[in-house]
């Protein structure tokens, strides 16, 4: 029997069990990356000069949530070191690892660019910008939400700095896009090396802080400022994640579609502005994990932007968790910049990425 031969209901069939599958497939993933996520937390939370196993980890939380289950930490001041250092610590990585996944996959969809990412756009400079102007000003108009919104109101500005600079006649060309954010991101590190140079002592130690990127600050209040934020964006980038997918089969096809593009990326642009913001707002510019982390993910969850979101969220959790790690305690009583440790990793894990699609499909358009 040839393949026209074959009853339709055998083909519907079929169908159904496709579209069942792929259901299955991403709950799977995205179950198996929910636990990667607390394994990972378990384990980076434990170590440190105060080592503590994780089973004493996973006690000390069962303790504090009501249930006599499970050993405490053993070590003295071990309970202090974990709620009061190492659990802020893993919660704002996982926060920022996640904003920062997000943001990525968001504009790679809204621009259908594969280079598009929060710092490639100039969205973390121009975050570490406003919170350097901020910093340097000595502005507190909004307390400890000033260089936070500062940072915000940084990342918003050259973003759409970009996005308007980059398109002509309608239309943003890649290659305009990606020189574009080149351009603003030297105009921002000349600013940023501007500030430096009038800054008192504290100020240039500020400020040096956001060019190489560090948790070493991290605190609850931070994690209580910036989990809102990715609660925020990650709700409205889900909520645009079909349309997404229609501006993926081109600005004719997506328009024909019923998708407004242009309110679209202004939406999106807003949120790639908030997630990068609530990023760079505490630990500084953290790079290339808004680039690879989508495109490792979308190997295995598909250019679906419904699984793509959520599932890049995750993983990015998962790499900065691991990289914090690696800055805390790959050198005794010395704490590598977690980004210059992002850039020595995801600079040939990016490198890897164009030799595999240049020889797989012939590059990127």
């Amino acid at each position: 029997m040839t393949a026209t031969d074959t009853p339709p209901a055998t083909v519907e069939a079929a169908a159904g069990r496709a579209r069942g599958r792929r259901p299955r497939r991403g709950a799977l993933l995205l179950a198996g990356l929910t636990a990667g996520l607390l394994l990972a937390a378990l384990f980076a939370a434990g170590r440190g000069q105060v080592a503590i196993a994780p089973a004493e980890v996973l006690g000390s939380v069962l303790h504090r949530l009501g249930l006599d289950v499970g050993p405490r930490p053993a070590a003295a001041h071990g309970e202090s070191a974990l709620w009061l250092v190492r659990f802020p610590r893993v919660a704002l990585a996982a926060v920022v690892g996640a904003a920062l996944g997000c943001s990525g996959a968001v504009m790679q969809g809204v621009f259908g660019n594969p280079l598009a990412e929060p710092g490639v756009i100039g969205v973390s400079a121009g975050a570490a910008l406003g919170a350097a102007l901020a910093i340097v000003t000595g502005v507190t108009v909004l307390g400890g939400w000033t260089v936070p919104a500062a940072a915000f109101a940084g990342g918003l500005v050259t973003t759409w700095l970009v996005y308007a600079l980059a398109r002509s006649g309608g239309r943003t060309e890649v290659v305009t896009l990606v020189l574009t954010g080149v351009a603003v991101n030297a105009v921002a590190g000349a600013a940023i090396g501007l500030l430096m140079f009038v800054a008192d002592e504290s100020g240039v130690q500020a400020i040096a802080f956001w060019n190489l990127g560090s948790l070493a600050q991290a605190n609850w209040s931070a994690v209580g400022l910036a989990a809102p934020c990715l609660a925020v964006g990650l709700v409205a980038a889900l909520a645009d994640a079909r349309r997404l997918d229609l501006l993926a089969l081109g600005e004719p096809a997506a328009r024909h579609l019923g998708v407004d593009v242009e309110r679209l990326r202004v939406r999106m642009i807003v949120v790639t502005a908030l997630l990068g913001a609530a990023a760079v707002a505490f630990t500084g510019i953290i790079s290339f994990i808004g680039l690879v982390v989508p495109h490792l993910v979308r190997m295995v969850a598909g250019p679906g932007h419904r699984l793509l979101l959520p599932a890049s969220a995750l993983g990015g959790a998962i790499v900065v968790i691991a990289a914090d790690l690696a800055a805390r305690t790959l050198v005794d009583y010395q704490e590598l910049p977690l980004g210059v440790l992002s850039a020595v990793v995801g600079g040939p894990a990016f490198f890897w990425l164009l030799r595999r699609t240049r020889d797989r499909a012939g590059g990127w358009a």
